[in-house]
């Protein structure tokens, strides 16, 4: 079962969104791109992307997106004009893309701009700006596994600071199978939803960040 971060009924918006936002806050505002990278993965637009809110996915432009970005991590108010384009910038590309990532892997965007810097997604930009977005998606699955290669439920155990042993007592899931999961020999993915929530619940995390991409 694919699970995917919100509807998508809100991804076009989203994509666009954060194009914009990108596009606004680097070649507008001239914030360097890992500059704004940190300052938006720190801040709650971001994370209320992941969690699909309606009214910041349709309901505020990236303009806007860009702005609150800016003032919540730093207190500065950016008011410089937007500049018309006519096509799409690298900038704009690296946003849209990220956000359709972020929307079909259900990843959060620390992580992802934590393998993928900015540098990285420049020069995917001359590969894939043509190609169809899943491409992108693809390779950037491969850098994800490449650089996250214990699996998240031991990821996010170790980060909580539970033994596997106090997760099960806790949980209710079987020792044996909490470490046949985190060893890849049982596939976590076709986990009962049932374990999933005990697991999510005692770690403080969803459910499907849990799975594996």
């Amino acid at each position: 079962m694919t699970i995917h971060a919100y509807h998508e009924t809100y991804l076009s918006n989203a994509q666009a969104a954060l194009g914009d936002a990108f596009d606004y806050a680097i070649n507008t505002c001239g914030i360097p791109g890992d500059d704004f990278i940190k300052l938006f993965v720190v801040s709650s637009v971001s994370k209320r992307m992941e969690n699909g809110e309606p009214a910041l996915l349709i309901g505020k432009s990236g303009i806007e997106l860009a702005i609150d970005v800016v003032l919540e991590t730093t207190g500065r108010q950016l008011d410089t004009a937007p500049q018309e384009h006519y096509a799409r910038s690298r900038e704009y590309w690296i946003g849209w893309a990220v956000a359709y990532y972020q929307w079909s892997s259900a990843r959060s965007f620390r992580d992802i701009f934590e393998v993928l810097s900015f540098e990285d997604l420049q020069n995917m930009y001359y590969t894939f700006h043509e190609a169809d977005v899943t491409r992108f998606a693809s390779i950037a699955d491969e850098k994800m596994r490449d650089h996250f290669k214990d699996t998240n439920l031991k990821r996010i155990r170790m980060s909580y600071g539970c033994t596997q042993a106090a997760l099960a007592k806790r949980s209710g899931v079987k020792l044996r199978s909490i470490q046949m999961y985190e060893q890849r020999n049982k596939d976590i993915n076709k986990a009962s939803a049932e374990t999933l929530y005990r697991l999510s619940r005692v770690l403080g995390c969803t459910m499907e960040g849990l799975l594996e991409k």
